[in-house]
């Protein structure tokens, strides 16, 4: 609130924020946060003790739900370590929900989708910052990967076994500097083409937004020398 000038002061947002009943405050890395000024606000009466307690009560009684109180003994999480985690069955279900997350816009000429079977004698380009980029693939907020479980586009299709070629263009989806003539002499040479291009975190994340809805950079014109 105080960003959006709603408040002048970390007390203000305090009071403001404790009175319209909010009761958790993510201010990871702040030294200094608004709820400091809580008890500032309560000895000078602008919140009451039992208005406190009223916002404290329901996240003690979900954290007690969820066995943060209880000896690690107790919870049956506690000894589970990355190999349940990453086991195959939760890598696979990992793959499914992957899968019937994609949103196809248009399919013209029904060439989608594409089947080992029919990849067989066909040249692949896969071109564009995200082909081969394992850095640009992961979203805001997005775990810390394990390198050994990262597939992208590029390495997916060649370990269908099909002859595939790689440019990407652009060494980041900033995509300031690009390397047509290396894009339009591997794309020549192939049956079929990929093109892989975004945004990322490089470009957008929480409190970074963009000015429009146009791909970055270069972009645009890498996608149309590509399909040329």
């Amino acid at each position: 609130m105080l960003g959006h000038h709603y408040t002048h002061s970390f007390l203000e947002t305090a009071v403001a924020s404790v009175n319209a009943g909010c009761n958790l405050e993510l201010s990871y890395g702040l030294r200094r946060n608004v709820f400091m000024h809580i008890p500032q606000a309560l000895a000078m009466g602008n919140i009451t003790l039992q208005m406190l307690r009223d916002r404290v009560r329901p996240l003690f009684y979900t954290r007690m739900r969820l066995g943060e109180f209880d000896p690690p003994a107790m919870n049956p999480y506690s000894s589970l370590d990355l190999s349940v985690v990453q086991s195959p069955e939760h890598r696979n279900l990992s793959l499914e929900a992957a899968v019937k997350s994609f949103v196809l816009l248009k399919n013209v000429r029904g060439t989608l989708p594409l089947r080992a079977q029919d990849l067989s004698g066909q040249h692949l380009a896969v071109v564009g910052p995200f082909a081969d980029n394992p850095r640009v693939l992961f979203g805001d907020y997005a775990p810390v990967p394990d390198p050994q479980y990262i597939y992208t586009p590029r390495t997916g299709l060649e370990m269908l076994g099909a002859n595939v070629s790689f440019t990407a263009g652009c060494s980041e989806p900033r995509c300031w500097q690009y390397s047509r003539a290396e894009l339009v002499r591997v794309v020549g040479a192939a049956d079929i083409v990929l093109v892989c291009l975004g945004t990322g975190v490089d470009v957008e994340t929480e409190a970074r937004d963009r000015k429009d809805l146009s791909l970055p950079g270069h972009q645009l014109e890498l996608l149309q020398d590509a399909v040329q």
